[in-house]
């Protein structure tokens, strides 16, 4: 064990009031040798200063903690030794000291935000107290000063804060995927009643035409020239055609929405394609006039040929139902519709325009939404749901689709695709 150093022969701390009999100097002896055993088996570091700020004596706890040796640190500026600096390493003056005010004016002095410095140059936390300490007359002599390592609290404390942070972050993770779950619910439940709302007036103004045709046909049907009864006949098939149009376009959505729905992609020549294409709405729309542009003789890529076929079919029909003679109040309409085809890079690109009624600014941001329809069609048949599953058909294929549209002027959609499927892949590897 390490011997115990004093700088004077009387114990550190002695009795405040005289006793009768004089203890001998074997009895003082004896004193002091458990005096220091007490001190050196103490765990925690303790060391005395005199007025001066010295060390008077020191246990082996505090001596090892800080990496001296007991006989090194008697007689020397304990604050010089292991308090001059500030956690920051900034120079920490004796005069602002806790230690040093308890012998300055009498009172025990605490801290647990400081450090000790060792004597390699490393620091440690630390938490001490400063008690004053007397002589047998009351005079202030000194003061006593002990210390331990907080390093482990301060880690957990540490840990604790950290742990603390963490749960509050998840916290408020789950309460912000709890609010996006519910804000979806509501959403879905908004779209849902659109929905049932909208299913019931589109399928309810097809059915009172085909009841007010087919009563028209029972009632009057010897009355009716075979002109007036084949018109009869027609309306109530477009009634029909109409119908199921929006029954296929709900099964579709569905299938996108339960992932049912894949892609079966082929190597198509988009030339060949999209010129049969023209030509088979332009039997539908002999009012208008369909154009196929394209400066390319032969153009390929890997699309599906079925959702390629849906997506343009359904950007073709609207361009041609918004933009009827009636629709348009501009002088120089003329009802043109055209299809642009291009290549950019890796992408082919298509341009459907029209010189249609447009789309106002205030609905271009939600014009795929499904159900909404922009606020100037009027009565012109629609559910919304078309452009909601054009939108879904491009993503699916990785591609993407933009629209520009001026009222009374005219609307442009603009699509690009990547032309080959490796791709799409290559794509979705980055974003992953």
């Amino acid at each position: 064990m390490r011997q115990y150093y004093w700088l004077s022969s009387s114990p550190p701390c002695a009795p405040s009031t005289a006793i009768a009999t004089a203890p001998s100097e074997a009895d003082l002896q004896a004193l002091r040798r458990q005096h220091e055993l007490i001190l050196n088996s103490v765990g925690e570091g303790v060391y005395g200063l005199d007025v001066e700020g010295n060390v008077t004596f020191v246990n082996p706890a505090a001596a090892t903690m800080i990496g001296w040796e007991v006989a090194d640190l008697i007689g020397q500026s304990m604050h010089r030794v292991l308090h001059h600096s500030h956690p920051d390493g900034s120079p920490y003056p004796v005069h602002e000291c806790p230690i040093y005010e308890a012998f300055r004016d009498g009172r025990v002095h605490r801290a647990n935000s400081e450090v000790f410095w060792r004597k390699d140059g490393t620091s440690f936390p630390v938490e001490y107290i400063s008690t004053p300490m007397h002589d047998e007359l009351g005079n202030l002599v000194g003061t006593v000063v002990a210390f331990q390592d907080i390093t482990q609290r301060k880690w957990a404390e540490a840990v604790l804060q950290q742990t603390k942070e963490d749960l509050e972050l998840k916290v408020q993770e789950r309460t912000a995927a709890l609010q996006q779950a519910n804000d979806r619910l509501q959403e879905l439940s908004e779209v849902k009643s659109r929905f049932v709302a909208m299913v019931c007036h589109e399928f309810r103004n097809p059915l009172n035409n085909i009841l007010l045709s087919a009563s028209s046909l029972e009632r009057y049907d010897a009355q009716l020239a075979a002109k007036q009864r084949q018109d009869y006949l027609n309306g109530i098939k477009l009634d029909v055609d109409r119908m199921t149009q929006m029954i296929d376009d709900i099964l579709v959505i569905g299938r996108i929405e339960a992932r049912k729905l894949a892609l079966q992609p082929v190597m198509l020549d988009l030339i060949s394609f999209c010129r049969a294409l023209v030509a088979e709405v332009q039997l539908t729309a002999p009012q208008h006039q369909l154009v196929f542009i394209s400066r390319h003789r032969s153009l390929e890529a890997e699309l599906d040929q079925t959702l390629l076929r849906s997506i343009l079919l359904n950007i073709l029909s609207n361009s041609i139902r918004y933009s009827g003679e009636k629709l348009c109040h501009a002088e120089r309409y003329h009802g043109v519709i055209r299809l642009k085809l291009s290549q950019q890079g890796s992408q082919v690109v298509f341009q459907i325009s029209d010189q249609g009624i447009g789309i106002p600014t205030e609905d271009i941001p939600r014009i795929f939404e499904p159900f909404h329809r922009g606020k100037n069609v009027s009565n012109i048949p629609g559910t919304g749901l078309g452009l909601n599953i054009v939108k879904q058909f491009v993503d699916l294929h990785g591609g993407t689709i933009q629209v520009a549209s001026q009222v009374s002027v005219g609307t442009t959609f603009t699509l690009k695709f990547p032309c080959s499927r490796s791709s799409v892949m290559a794509d979705s590897a980055v974003l992953g």
